[in-house]
């Protein structure tokens, strides 16, 4: 305990590290504030089958991420998913199109310019699904809570709203980036999540409690699973497969400098939480055709307990998992960082045999990774369909939203352990696996510490 204090002294004693909280924290405080905003023309004490209707499924995992915003008809319905459709786009488009490629490698221009595009395309594509948005609260059942007097000026007025709301949701997300702690969009989504955590244990306890018949027992072993499961995402998000590194010797007058050996640590989930959100937006698509109402065949994609649901999510996750990871790792980079700093990897040459032999070990890594991310995410429907688990407290048993908790969570505590290293300060943990800089060769902790990953 005593130990834990000193660490939040350390990090309030940052001035710097100190405002980027405080930043974050406001930015997340009105992006909460605006959840609760209703949209013009709704009735909000006529909401409530709205809400059932989304208590489950595809529209309850939308609902979880926008922090309920859904089932309120706020102006932050939408959240931030818009914008995730639109990157995953862009991103396939970079693949696919050479011209986007060559714009991709110009640098920092061609990123702004990805980026401006991506914007261009998140207005597009939150229009489109504002228009499904609004038949969706026009539809049987929903259409009770609009106030007759605002119809002619309904459809407009909404789709407007909630792209603005949309783009200041993404606003937020990229201040967050830039002056806060980082990775803005994957906070945000995941506050939305811990926004209704709380609840959820409510109501898994009250259902369990009067049920009787041993209720009590069986909620304490659904706890007991979740946090074994909680411990074992941790180990898949921080599991490493340490590659030997080995420096030549150098004499500098009379000193001596490499010659030591060091670990190059390739991350068995190098991509991250961004898989999750990928699939998690592509399986939103059927629901969008749909009109929100989960009719057709898109009633496949709005219960995560049907088998039809299960593989194709995990599909999507093992293949978007490779997809980022080869949009984020590098190995040929890697290998001519290493050459340069004079570093090599025994037994193997350097240049392009070190990039090959990096990249195979990578690949190797990553399929396992990839598959226990994919089961990780239909671990929600197993539990709901074994134990009978309230919806809203299953969704909390792994798939997109305990990855994406856990994830962030971990990256935004590695950020601040960042900031407590660079000033000499001990970091979060005396031990442990968050504090990875220290595991990098010598010639890459200075860029580790700029916050370069080589992982």
């Amino acid at each position: 305990m005593k130990k834990f204090i000193q660490t939040l002294k350390n990090i309030w004693s940052i001035e710097e590290l100190r405002k980027k909280i405080l930043f974050t924290l406001l930015l997340i405080f009105i992006y909460r504030l605006g959840s609760f905003i209703v949209l013009p023309g709704i009735d909000p004490n006529k909401l409530a089958n709205l809400e059932n209707s989304t208590k489950g499924g595809m529209l309850g995992l939308l609902d979880a991420f926008v922090g309920g915003a859904f089932h309120k008809a706020s102006i932050l319905a939408l959240g931030i998913m818009p914008y995730i459709s639109a990157s995953i786009f862009m991103q396939l488009m970079t693949i696919l199109v050479p011209q986007m490629q060559k714009i991709q490698k110009e640098g920092e221009s061609g990123r702004k310019k990805i980026n401006q595009w991506t914007r261009y395309l998140t207005v597009i594509v939150t229009a489109f699904q504002a228009a499904a948005y609004i038949g969706y609260l026009k539809s049987q059942g929903n259409a009770d809570a609009l106030i007759p007097g605002y119809l002619p000026y309904f459809v407009i007025s909404t789709v407007i709203i909630l792209t603005v709301g949309t783009l200041f949701v993404m606003w937020l997300g990229e201040k967050i980036t830039d002056k806060g702690l980082g990775n803005g969009t994957s906070i945000i989504i995941m506050m939305g999540i811990l926004a209704r955590l709380p609840e959820a244990f409510i109501q898994e306890w009250g259902a369990r409690v009067t049920k009787g018949g041993g209720g009590l027992l069986i909620f304490l072993i659904e706890i007991a699973f979740l946090i074994a499961i909680i411990m074992g995402l941790v180990m898949l998000i921080q599991g490493t497969r340490r590659v030997p590194v080995n420096y030549a010797k150098q004499i500098v007058g009379n000193r001596q400098f490499g010659g030591a050996r060091n670990f190059l640590p390739l991350k068995v989930n190098a991509a991250g939480v961004m898989p999750i959100i990928f699939a998690q937006a592509i399986l939103f698509l059927p629901t969008i055709f749909s009109g929100f109402t989960g009719g057709g065949w898109a009633k496949y994609f709005t219960d995560h307990k049907n088998i039809v649901y299960m593989i194709v999510y995990s599909v999507c996750v093992i293949a978007f998992t490779f997809l980022y990871t080869a949009l984020i790792f590098n190995p040929k980079q890697m290998a001519e960082d290493l050459k340069r700093n004079n570093g090599f990897i025994p037994g193997v040459k350097p240049g392009q045999p070190t990039a090959d032999y990096i990249g195979t070990i990578m690949d190797r890594i990553t399929l396992p990774g990839a598959i226990l991310l994919a089961f990780v995410g239909i671990l929600p429907g197993i539990f709901e369909l074994v134990f009978k688990t309230q919806q809203n407290f299953a969704t909390f048993y792994g798939g997109t939203s305990l990855l994406i908790m856990v994830g962030v969570i971990l990256d935004t505590l590695q950020q601040i352990e960042t900031q407590l290293l660079m000033r000499q300060y001990d970091g979060l943990m005396s031990s442990g696996r968050i504090q990875e800089d220290r595991q990098l060769p010598a010639a890459c902790k200075k860029e580790a510490r700029k916050g370069i990953k080589y992982y």
